[in-house]
């Protein structure tokens, strides 16, 4: 019984740290959300991934990197309106 709640207790520690790891109370916004951010900051974060992709968008590498940060900011769109 000790070994669940430790479990429980460490993947709430990890859901605290790590805001992308999700929850049940997750949407599938949010999920796609958090998905796209990692994307592009991954992107961003190694230099000939970015290379590689300004090359096939045929701009330059400051564009693209803009693009990426752009697009972190509403990756997949306005979020749906909840219903009650």
């Amino acid at each position: 019984m000790a070994d669940k709640l430790r479990t429980q207790q460490q993947l709430e520690q990890l859901q605290n740290k790590y805001i992308g790891t999700g929850h049940a109370d997750t949407t599938k916004h949010e999920w796609t959300s958090n998905i796209q951010r990692d994307s592009y900051a991954s992107y961003q974060g190694h230099p000939p991934l970015l290379h590689y992709m300004s090359i096939g968008m045929g701009l330059p590498t400051e564009r693209v990197r803009m693009h990426c940060m752009e697009r972190m900011v509403l990756p997949v769109g306005v979020a749906p309106a909840v219903e009650d």
